[in-house]
């Protein structure tokens, strides 16, 4: 399974959408509707599927499911 793919799998389960809401230039804030609660815990559940830990910095760039995908291939 690829990057991106993981980390939409992940969204789809922590969040409850649907994955064809998750585009990969979709604004988590914006279009999915992430409220800063969901955000830590997308952050843990994210670490978690990918064996990484994530800085308060890298996570503040969090936009898009293309901008996360960057910070995790950066980190494994």
């Amino acid at each position: 399974m690829d990057t991106k793919q993981k980390i939409k799998d992940v969204l789809v389960n922590l969040l409850k959408v649907k994955p064809e809401e998750l585009k990969d230039d979709a604004k988590l804030y914006e279009s999915i509707g992430v409220d800063s609660t969901e955000m830590v815990e997308t952050v843990i559940a994210l670490e978690k599927a990918f064996g990484a830990k994530l800085s308060p910095k890298e996570i503040t760039k969090f936009c898009s499911i293309n901008d996360i995908e960057k910070i995790i291939q950066s980190k494994i």
